[in-house]
């Protein structure tokens, strides 16, 4: 058996729209003839001309939230309480057991931009890919925002999952599922747009709220989705380890053992 990995994850960048306008991440770079200074600091008289082909270190000065890049939001996020009233667990309290297991890929690319799945939506697709869920799998969503990362629509793009078609997974002892949209929930501008016609609470962060009932973790901003089958791999997902945080960055991989 030989180990293939495959990244699904994006990266820390600027210049992209990955994010909204007040969240997006600023990186600044110091290369290795810009460090010098700073490390002269640690011995003094110390020059350029003294170091080999006169360069100090490169180093990145990083601004950013937990939530952005690729990150696995905990249940703290969604609300203070989970299962039905007690205190949600921050992502320094995810249990280490849900972010590595076996990956399930629903293929969700044929809704329109701003639709919401429901449970008979997962429940068709399940049987249409021949899987049947069981407790700890980890259920990866490829809607059409995977191919609009890096485009100024990536933030309107993709289908979002629904209260009722979280707990279709959740009651099925699934506890981290993921999407490639920026939210699990469908995109912030239709979920308006139907709040202002109905009035109805309830739809907005739907998916995310159904944390109250039964907790769980969704990874969001995924990536490479596409060239993944609907079944036979592993994924990886720890976050870092945030004090008390909502939610932390992770280098989400997606694992397979091939024959040789």
């Amino acid at each position: 058996m030989a180990r293939r990995f495959v990244d699904i994850s994006v990266p820390l960048e600027m210049g992209v729209a990955s994010d909204p306008p007040v969240s997006l991440p600023r990186i600044e770079y110091t290369d290795h003839k810009q460090s010098v200074a700073d490390l002269a600091r640690f011995f003094p008289g110390l020059t350029a001309d003294d170091l080999p082909d006169g360069e100090g270190w490169a180093n990145e000065k990083v601004e950013i939230i937990t939530h952005n890049g690729t990150h696995l939001d905990a249940p703290y996020h969604f609300a203070s309480t989970m299962n039905g009233g007690e205190r949600a667990i921050t992502i320094d309290e995810v249990p280490l057991d849900w972010c590595f297991g076996r990956g399930v890929k629903l293929d969700f690319r044929h809704f329109e931009d701003g639709y919401v799945a429901t449970a008979a939506d997962v429940e068709a697709e399940l049987a249409r890919i021949g899987h049947t869920l069981e407790p700890f799998d980890i259920v990866i969503v490829n809607t059409r925002a995977g191919e609009r990362y890096g485009h100024d629509d990536y933030l309107a793009a993709g289908c979002g999952m629904g209260r009722e078609a979280t707990l279709y997974l959740t009651s099925r002892g699934v506890r981290v599922t993921g999407t490639d949209a920026w939210s699990w929930d469908a995109p912030f501008v239709y979920t308006a747009k139907r709040y202002a016609e109905t009035g109805d609470a309830s739809i907005i962060w739907e998916g995310h709220k159904a944390g109250r009932e039964i907790g769980y973790c969704h990874i969001e901003k995924l990536h490479n989705l596409e060239t993944l089958p609907p079944f036979g791999f592993t994924v990886s997902c720890f976050p870092v380890k945030v004090k008390a945080a909502s939610a932390g960055w992770t280098r989400a991989v997606a694992i397979f053992e091939d024959s040789l």
